[in-house]
């Protein structure tokens, strides 16, 4: 999904949800005010049009927007994922799940969760990545393959963890 496309849905952790809504409040209370501040000391520095602070902080106040855009549209199409009502044996977004590969015979414990809460340098893997994808709505016990770009992943799904 493009950053500026927010008309899709957004999977969303609770926790993912309250981490997006703390960013924004940030960005909303805390920097817009030192933006605010910055410029105003740059103005005060006289010929606008040789002002570098000047073009920075206002490219600085661009991007702050830009984000604060971004996550409002994130958050008004969240889409919060509960487990609590799914089986406890089933992949869902949230869950963690220990699975072993079947080629080397190694364990990993996954996290499944939305785009925005992908982090594969954690193990957080995405419902739209081929992982996540292999992963999701599948129960303890089966096998799944995951197409990655490095070739096919083999796994068994030796349990699922409820946060």
């Amino acid at each position: 999904m493009a950053e500026n496309d927010m008309s899709e849905r957004v999977v969303l952790t609770p926790e993912g949800k309250k981490k997006l809504e703390d960013e924004l409040y940030e960005l909303k209370t805390v920097k817009r005010a030192e933006i605010a501040r910055e410029i105003d000391e740059a103005r005060r520095q006289g010929d606008l049009s040789e002002n570098a602070e000047y073009d920075e902080a206002k490219n600085e106040q661009g991007r702050i927007e830009g984000r604060i855009s971004t996550l409002e549209a994130m958050l008004n199409n969240a889409v919060v994922m509960d487990d609590s009502q799914t089986e406890s044996d089933v992949v869902t977004v949230g869950r963690r799940v220990r699975v072993m590969d079947l080629e080397y015979n190694e364990e990993d414990i996954y996290t499944v969760v939305g785009a925005t809460e992908a982090d594969p340098s954690k193990l957080f893997v995405s419902t739209e990545s081929p992982i996540g994808m292999a992963l999701l709505n599948r129960h303890v016990g089966e096998e799944v393959e995951a197409i990655t770009p490095g070739g096919p992943v083999k796994m068994q799904i030796l349990e699922v963890y409820h946060k």
